[in-house]
């Protein structure tokens, strides 16, 4: 049996490995970019043209006019608003106008996007979403964070992708949604709904809005949502400054796309812009076999476009997001590109986001994991070497 000071060099050994695995365990997320008060629109685009992509009938104006035209302000709540036009009488055949915006900055793999919303839109021919882009769209990936249309109270999320990335299904307990279509490069893209009933739409208004973040990771993206009552104390309690120490009481993501043979995510999605726009009609809102069901009864024509766009804007009165707060929190390794922080740091532009590694919550912990077999194996060749 070795004696206690023979085996002094294996304990000292073990004890210099602390600090590494504590540093290991402890992952964190720091605050790249606040979007919040009255500085929420300083760092974002303003489309600046009509729904030139989707079909939809809707002008997204540049942001002198959408300011001007109050389709987008700070409330006395000092929420941000985003919303349709609900004011003017639109005449046969025109579009109405809306509002889309885009961040000036893209965000790596690394990083986490959250958002806090009071209000979203709704109603009949309304098609809301958040969602994020590649820089070259749509070949560098999309991540639909919340998205619907017409009178939709579940969520539906997906990835979007060029050819070759499909979403089997994911192990057992992995996700809380409903697994859509596989082939992430198809119209729909890979979609997962959500089955709670307050996720989207007027229920989610009614319920007190709620949170909605997604993890854009080396090992997958995955998407949660949190009811305005079951907020996790990592979020309740994050500032415009604090990071995020642990996802630990985030819970079973609602949507989860690992990174697989099937899809490896760093190869398919490069850093992506946050988006967020209500567009009106437009290739689903709009689609007969989506807009009949539900909204058949709005006008007599039974069509999207001139039984709710034409006409009075009172029927968008509901057509609105209000934010608390979009957020995007980074690793340490996460590359932004352009613009400056929210500490006022010029952002990085080293490359693409596929070229940078991460160190998420769950590589954090493979590396934990590894990282104390190799120290367990070290210890008993030192072991045998002492006998």
């Amino acid at each position: 049996m070795p004696t206690t000071s023979s085996l002094l060099p294996v304990l000292f050994f073990l004890a210099s490995l602390g600090p590494l695995l504590s540093t290991v365990q402890a992952a964190s997320f720091s605050v790249v970019q606040d979007f919040s008060g009255s500085t929420f629109f300083d760092k974002w685009d303003f489309f600046g043209n009509y729904d030139n992509l989707t079909g939809g009938a809707v002008v997204w104006p540049d942001k002198a006019d959408t300011l001007a035209q109050g389709l987008a302000f700070i409330n006395s709540a000092g929420n941000a608003v985003i919303k349709v036009d609900n004011t003017t009488t639109v005449l046969y055949p025109n579009k109405r106008n809306s509002t889309r915006i885009t961040t000036q900055q893209a965000f790596g793999v690394g990083s986490i996007f959250v958002a806090d919303i009071v209000h979203m839109p709704y109603g009949c021919s309304v098609w809301p979403a958040f969602w994020t882009k590649g820089i070259n769209w749509p070949q560098d990936g999309e991540i639909d964070i919340l998205e619907g249309v017409n009178l939709d109270t579940q969520n539906q999320m997906a990835l979007h992708t060029r050819a070759g990335c499909s979403h089997p299904a994911p192990a057992s307990g992995a996700q809380t949604g409903t697994m859509g279509p596989t082939d992430c490069s198809q119209d729909a893209g890979c979609t997962v709904i959500d089955t709670r009933n307050n996720s989207f739409g007027q229920n989610f208004d009614q319920n007190g809005g709620g949170i909605y973040a997604a993890q854009f990771d080396t090992s997958g993206i995955f998407i949660w949502f949190f009811p305005r009552n079951q907020i996790p104390q990592s979020l309740l309690s994050a500032t415009s400054t604090s990071s995020i120490d642990s996802l630990t009481d985030w819970g079973t993501p609602a949507a989860s796309y690992p990174s697989s043979s099937s899809c490896d995510i760093p190869t398919y999605f490069d850093a992506q812009s946050l988006v967020i726009d209500i567009d009106l009609c437009g290739d689903f809102a709009g689609a007969s076999n989506i807009y009949l069901p539900q909204c058949a009864s709005q006008g007599p024509q039974k069509l999207c476009y001139p039984d709710n766009v034409i006409g009075p804007g009172s029927q968008y009165d509901n057509a609105y997001f209000e934010f608390k707060y979009v957020r995007v929190y980074g690793n340490g390794n996460s590359t932004v590109i352009g613009g400056t922080s929210t500490t006022g740091s010029a952002a990085t532009s080293s490359g693409t986001a596929s070229s940078h590694s991460s160190s998420g919550v769950r590589n954090i912990e493979s590396l934990w994991l590894v990282s104390w077999m190799w120290a367990v194996a070290a210890v008993m060749g030192m072991a045998s070497i002492l006998y």
